[in-house]
């Protein structure tokens, strides 16, 4: 596209104040680049809807950037959105010292559906990312998100500290990063549960990356519901659980529709029916609105830990909610 033009010569482009997004970004780079150095991360955010007319997260991937716009109703013309978009582009191509062919650029439209795994339609380049020494594999392009959950960081550390010793289960597991950190931290066996052969195949990826490869790190590739059922009637124990399903899905591979303010109170009951007696469930989702259901709450003891497992980066926003759910001693 022809870069538009205003009557007066100027261009569109031009006419974006881009000065309060660049020096905010340039600010917040100083800080957080420091910071992940500390805490040994390779990926992490660096702006996240900081200015209102900036309703963006910029995310830094080891000297890549994945950019997305969130979608906010706003009007524009498609000349407008174009000269917006190069403005960005440039600016954080400048401000951050990368080149624009290592920054992706994608539109966060509101969840619906399976849109969070659809492809985009491009190939992307599939490359090895570290954090706190467990290596990942990522792409910028081909998915709207990325293969990692930069603002699950502090539970999956949660996880690998726990892990020592115990039987771990792994539910909506994506791309597994969970399940690599109960791994690293001694977990004796992993199950790891997801409908997507294309995610299942990404989590294998990611244990030989990080060496392991026994048997007992089995892969299910199945709708939870269905799992879950049959694993409570097998009598299936385990030490430690992750439960984090998307907030709504229509996949056509299950059996239903999941709603997670509706399911969860049964989701939970399921996990907690499959969990030792001294073990620990870790239930999060990303529905703004959530409420726990209060029989869960009369049922387990319950610790919401959402403000303390949103991570440094992700300072600004609430993005998650994260509960530690256990047996109320007898």
């Amino acid at each position: 596209m022809t870069e538009p033009v205003l009557p007066d010569g100027a261009t569109l482009l031009q006419a974006v104040d881009i000065a309060p997004f660049a020096n905010r970004l340039a600010k917040n780079a100083r800080h957080l680049h420091k910071w992940a150095r500390r805490n040994d991360l390779q990926c992490y955010r660096l702006y996240d809807r900081d200015i209102p007319a900036f309703p963006l997260a910029v995310d830094w991937y080891d000297g890549r950037l994945h950019l997305q716009e969130f979608d906010t109703g706003w009007k524009q013309t498609p000349e407008q959105h174009y000269a917006w978009v190069m403005a960005v582009e440039s600016a954080v191509s400048e401000t951050l010292q990368v080149p624009k062919e290592q920054i992706w650029f994608k539109l966060r439209q509101r969840q619906r559906g399976e849109t969070q795994y659809q492809k985009t339609g491009e190939e992307g380049e599939d490359f090895v990312v570290s954090e706190r020494g467990h290596r990942f594999w990522v792409n910028l392009a081909a998915y709207l998100d990325t293969g990692l959950f930069l603002d699950h960081r502090n539970a999956r550390q949660w996880v690998g500290e726990l892990a020592d010793g115990a039987r771990f289960l792994n539910l909506f597991a994506y791309t597994g990063s969970f399940t690599i950190y109960a791994a690293a931290g001694g977990a004796v066996s992993t199950d790891t549960v997801d409908l997507s052969n294309t995610y299942q195949a990404w989590t294998a990826r990611n244990l030989a990356l990080n060496g392991f490869t026994g048997p007992q790190h089995r892969l299910h590739r199945a709708d939870v519901f269905s799992w879950l059922r049959e694993a409570v009637g097998r009598g299936d124990r385990y030490d430690l659980i992750v439960l984090d399903p998307p907030t709504f899905s229509n996949s056509k591979k299950m059996l239903g529709i999941l709603d997670v303010q509706r399911d969860h109170p049964w989701m939970i009951r399921q996990c907690l029916s499959l969990l030792s007696p001294t073990g620990t469930l870790f239930f999060s989702n990303n529905l703004r609105q959530f409420e726990l259901d209060a029989g869960i709450r009369a049922m387990a003891q319950v610790e919401d830990l959402s403000a303390r497992s949103v991570p440094e980066d992700f300072r600004n926003q609430k993005i998650h909610h994260c509960y530690r759910i256990r047996h109320r001693a007898a």
